[in-house]
């Protein structure tokens, strides 16, 4: 319903008050003004179709950006729950599919990455996940019930998320009480057998109060998986004060427990690049990819919990003021059986071959404790207009991990072995303890930030960004390791430092052809300093406490247009991203040295939002090539040096579509996503390896959905309807993977009330 206040579309009332006062209009000149008679305003109002919800987002809800995306020099994605709701999709995994570029890793052996690990424009993207601007750590498969929207920032943007990731970073933007009452829930069941609910309730309390409950439950297996189950539970309170005044107060918070049984994987023997040096193996067939080569006492534990408070207080028409604080608490125990090595045993029967298996334990616990203020300021300088933000952050993270392990030292480290075949869950295994090994890490940041929009009349902008970081990292750590001939035990501590000041910045200039477009180019520069990603320090390598910060430098070129009445966005860029300081070794010395680099460069084009009220669209196309420069490895036997060209699990072609189309409540939707083939060996060495890549592949989900009423609702989403076998992550040895998801559906009933 909207107002109708335009003089030339007249309301019939007005019509008639017009025709009556004609016979006076004659007499009007003679009338004095202060015999002038005003007559009330009359406001009629029009029932307009009711649109569907629309993919696009307009703004980012950080306060260091001040501009429409539109106006943003730099490329961001950003996905909205609406979307979400539609694809069924309930993981933060599952949401990135939306964007191209995004590819997932594994770790190595029984290592299985704990939690989200991304890769993203050719770098690790794991420790680069923010909620509400604040950076999240631990390692938790994160769930989207309690989000608004995800908003993906892709190249270097240390200016405003300070020290990490030469990739870019993903932000999760909380939902938060509002003055709107609004109640839905949402029950979900699928062909694995799993279950889920969640529901969502705002609640006004009076004109300026509001409070919001978001809750999620779900239980059951995972497609295509045997005993894999994925158990989580989550509720998500939250209230709020002043809203509708100068000043807002809220105060939230998520508490997630996650009782899962975790994924070690299959054999990739028999699919398209497994190779074997003894030939029966290199010819058998694949095993069934439901085959579970765990064991009954797998598990994966996790808890975590967050506790927020934001302030945001108009200090005056333009100047306003934000504070965030954060205290967060992540805490995982788990037990995982993984695979190793394949043995045919000196038998021609494959039902007598097995496949080793190792067994291994995390118990890690992270802890966060933030505050950021943040200042934005809008002045006018003669004929420039200034959009200011200046800001401090205060941040202390720690990790501390126990050391925990199937092999007891100063014993001969087991070996159990499971059938390949035909493995049981039931096989006796080594039990997994803590071995008295041990790291504690923690860094201390304290940083502040300038940005500044320029505006030179009505199409020309400059953006500019200014960070300065000092951090200092303590570790402290005991590792216990067990020599295979002698049996001897080796205790090795550790006890380091590190601390520095980055400096990160950026610079944008912006051309706006018409309102709603623009054309712009942009420099960014970003440090990821040792022991970032996890907090470790050690004498030598990486995370060397010695070692200088990597430094990327990102420059991109590119377009944004609204269209279609501002419903669709299109966006286009083109960037070069260089990654310096990276370690190699000296040729002739062997010695370690940090002149090695990555380039990346590429092309992404994007459209998000509707063609028509009932025609939605989210479509994204990228294209990157990488190469690593001076990488190079030494054999310490034969002095056989080996160069490494290219970077893991980056594919240089990617794409995604969602699209829906509505039509008197019946929905109809389907998607796609494509991946080109990811190089698992990325260098010169012409040695026959096992899996060289992960094949490419493209997937088909669909969506059909109708709406009972303004409350009621179903959805029935069918995903990889061509039951497409293809491998979602292969580990870096190249002996295990984790299969994408096979032909399957899901049920969803929506009620708002």
């Amino acid at each position: 319903m909207s107002p109708i206040l335009s003089r030339k579309h007249k309301t019939m009332p007005q019509l008639v008050a017009l025709a009556a006062s004609l016979p006076f209009l004659t007499h009007a000149e003679n009338v004095r003004e202060d015999q002038v008679v005003q007559l009330p305003k009359i406001e009629a109002t029009a029932h307009a179709n009711k649109k569907t919800e629309s993919y696009k987002a307009n703004a980012l809800h950080s306060p260091k950006y001040t501009q429409a995306l539109v106006d943003t020099p730099q490329t961001i994605s950003v996905i909205k729950k609406e979307l979400l709701q539609e694809q069924g999709a309930t993981s933060l995994v599952e949401a990135l599919r939306n964007t191209p570029g995004i590819t997932l890793q594994l770790g190595e052996n029984g290592n299985t990455s704990a939690g989200d690990a991304f890769q993203m424009r050719g770098f690790s993207t794991q420790t680069s996940t923010y909620v509400d601007d604040i950076r999240d750590v631990g390692a938790i498969s994160r769930d989207v019930f309690n989000l608004d929207q995800i908003e993906v920032v892709k190249g270097p943007s240390g200016s405003e998320a300070g020290r990490g990731s030469a990739s870019g970073y993903i932000n999760l933007v909380s939902k938060l009480p509002n003055l709107k009452n609004t109640r839905s829930i949402s029950a979900t069941y699928n062909t694995a057998e799993h279950a889920r609910l969640s529901a969502d309730i705002n609640q006004a309390i009076n004109d300026n109060t509001a409070v919001r409950l978001n809750i999620m439950g779900q239980e059951g297996g995972i497609e295509g998986r045997d005993y894999i189950e994925n158990n989580s539970y989550a509720i998500a309170p939250a209230i709020a004060f002043g809203l509708d005044t100068d000043t807002r107060f809220y105060l939230y918070s998520q508490h997630t427990r996650q009782r899962n049984i975790p994924d070690g994987g299959i054999p990739t023997i028999g699919m398209q690049g497994f190779w074997n040096a003894d030939s029966d193996l290199a010819q058998a067939p694949k095993v069934d990819r439901e085959n579970y080569y765990g064991h009954k006492d797998d598990h994966e534990d996790v808890d975590a919990n967050m506790l927020t408070a934001k302030i945001e207080t108009d200090l005056a028409e333009n100047l306003k003021f934000t504070n965030i604080s954060r205290f967060g608490k992540t805490e995982m125990n788990r037990v995982l059986t993984g695979i190793n090595a394949l043995n045919r045993n000196n038998s021609n029967n494959p039902a007598n071959w097995t496949v080793s298996r190792s067994r291994q334990g995390v118990d890690q616990e992270n802890k966060i404790l933030a505050n950021q203020s943040t200042i934005n300021w809008n002045i006018q300088t003669g004929v420039i207009e200034h959009a200011v933000v200046a800001g401090v952050e205060l941040i202390q993270e720690q990790q501390h991990s126990k050391a925990r392990s199937a092999q007891i030292p100063g014993q001969k480290a087991p070996s159990p072995v499971a059938s390949l075949y035909h493995p049981h869950r039931e096989d006796s295994v080594p039990n997994v303890a803590a071995n008295g090994g041990f790291s504690k890490g923690q860094t201390d940041t304290a940083a502040v930030y300038l940005f500044d929009t320029l505006k030179f009349g009505e199409r020309f902008q400059i953006n500019t960004g200014l960070r300065a970081d000092y951090y200092e990292t303590n570790f402290n750590g005991l590792s216990v390791s067990t020599n295979a001939d002698t049996l001897a035990v080796t205790y090795t501590p550790a006890d380091l430092r590190a601390h520095d000041t980055l400096i990160s910045w950026k610079l944008g200039g912006l051309f706006k052809p018409t309102a709603k477009s623009s054309v712009y180019a942009s420099y960014a520069k970003s440090l990821t300093p040792p022991g970032s990603a996890n907090f470790s320090l050690s004498a030598e390598g990486i995370n060397s406490a010695a070692a200088k910060p990597q430094e990327t430098h990102h420059y991109e070129v590119g377009t944004k247009w609204d269209l279609l009445n501002d419903q669709l966005a299109l966006t286009a860029a083109a960037y070069y991203t260089e990654n310096e300081n990276q370690f190699t070794q000296d040729a002739i010395t062997r010695e370690s040295i940090q002149e090695g680099k990555t380039t990346v460069k590429g092309v992404e084009l994007g459209a998000v939002g509707q063609i028509s009220d009932a025609w939605n669209i989210s479509a994204g196309i990228a294209h990157m090539k990488t190469e690593q420069e001076d990488q190079l490895s030494i054999n310490a036997t034969t002095g056989a040096i080996t160069k490494t060209n290219h970077v893991r699990w980056s594919p240089e072609w990617t794409a995604s579509l969602w699209s829906t189309y509505t039509l008197k409540g019946l929905k109809v939707g389907v998607g796609a996503r494509y991946v080109d083939e990811q190089k698992r060996v990325i260098t010169d060495s012409t040695a026959l390896a096992n899996m060289p890549s992960i094949p490419s592949y493209v997937v088909f989900d669909a969506l059909v959905g109708y709406s009972f009423n303004k409350n009621a609702s179903i959805n029935l989403n069918i995903y990889n309807i061509a039951d497409k076998d293809y491998i979602s992550t292969l580990n870096n040895g190249g002996g295990r993977v984790i299969m994408g998801q096979p032909r399957s559906a899901a049920l969803t009933l929506n009620y708002n009330f």
